[in-house]
């Protein structure tokens, strides 16, 4: 019988995602996994794996963005032939984890759909999920399997420290970003501002005031995600209406939904940095967007947990939110 040591990595990817999928098994050094993925003409997903999985230690990338509910169920699917297919061990890496924000019941007789996520997840059978920046940090104790939570911190950070800003301030876009706000700016050796802001409706952002001193200074909004932009650009015109003498802006997931990219280019930010958690279609690439690769984190963090080495290493044991 094969040692735990000696199962081998098996690396697949869904649709969602299929070049960062490459990436990452550029990364590690292996062939990313042949996987029949189609469907039907009644939208019924068929999934069909074309190799011996069996006994293997698998891993499967797909991002719950865009078609959301097709690239969940696609995700289910893969996992529950893998299962049945006697693969040793499954691990979901899901770069952006959709339905984060509905982590809670804001009003009566709401769901609480990311747990109900982890719920389908589990049921399907996997036994640990990676994934990136969860727009609510409570989410890890939905499940009843290891969470491995990576933070785009590294990345985005990097790139803005090789700017060299004079006084920069990092800016929380609330009260519940604060957190990881305070990390780019010791990252980066900024001070900090905190934007307070009411939510009218559905994503509609309204900046009430600014905490902290950001006249005269470049300031560098920091987020999860960019979803519709709303408060990305109502706290950017905030910002320079107080003074700011430019505006950057880093967020790991660009969801990029309705009138996000229309709002961003008529916006005073001079560039959005984010990740490629998320696809961004040609459409969507304007000149202000730049996208950095998270390929290489996520196939540390694989490594890592495959050869049963800590994750939390590779963030100074501070990747919890």
């Amino acid at each position: 019988m094969a040692s735990e040591e000696s199962k081998r990595l098996m690396l697949f990817s869904g649709r969602s995602n299929p070049a960062l999928g490459e990436e990452i098994a550029e990364h590690l050094g292996v062939q990313l996994g042949k996987v029949e993925l189609s469907t039907f003409s009644n939208g019924e997903i068929y999934v069909r794996y074309q190799e011996s999985i069996r006994g293997a230690n698998v891993f499967v990338v797909q991002t719950l963005a865009d078609n959301v509910n097709n690239n969940l169920v696609e995700l289910l699917i893969m996992v529950d032939a893998l299962k049945r297919a006697s693969a040793h061990k499954v691990f979901a890496v899901i770069p952006h984890y959709g339905y984060a924000r509905q982590d809670k019941k804001a009003a009566a007789r709401e769901p609480i759909t990311a747990k109900l996520i982890a719920d389908l997840l589990m049921t399907a059978g996997i036994d640990r999920m990676v994934t990136v920046d969860l727009h609510a940090g409570q989410i890890q104790g939905f499940f009843d399997v290891p969470v491995d939570h990576l933070m785009g911190l590294p990345i985005l950070s990097g790139y803005f420290k090789e700017k060299n800003f004079h006084d920069l301030v990092v800016v929380s876009p609330d009260v519940g970003r604060v957190k990881m706000a305070k990390r780019y700016a010791d990252k980066l050796g900024a001070s900090l501002a905190i934007l307070h802001k009411t939510r009218p409706a559905h994503n509609v952002a309204e900046i009430t005031h600014i905490i902290g001193e950001i006249k005269g200074h470049p300031c560098l909004m920091i987020d999860d995600m960019v979803d519709t932009a709303g408060t990305l650009v109502s706290g950017a015109q905030a910002l320079m209406d107080h003074g700011a003498t430019e505006i950057y802006a880093g967020a790991t997931h660009p969801v990029l939904s309705g009138p996000a990219i229309e709002r961003i280019e008529k916006s005073p930010i001079k560039q959005l940095v984010t990740t490629n958690t998320i696809p961004i279609s040609d459409s969507k690439m304007i000149p202000k967007i730049k996208v950095l690769s998270i390929a290489g984190l996520l196939s540390q963090a694989i490594r890592n947990v495959y050869e049963d080495r800590s994750v939390s290493e590779l963030f100074d044991g501070q990747n919890q939110l």
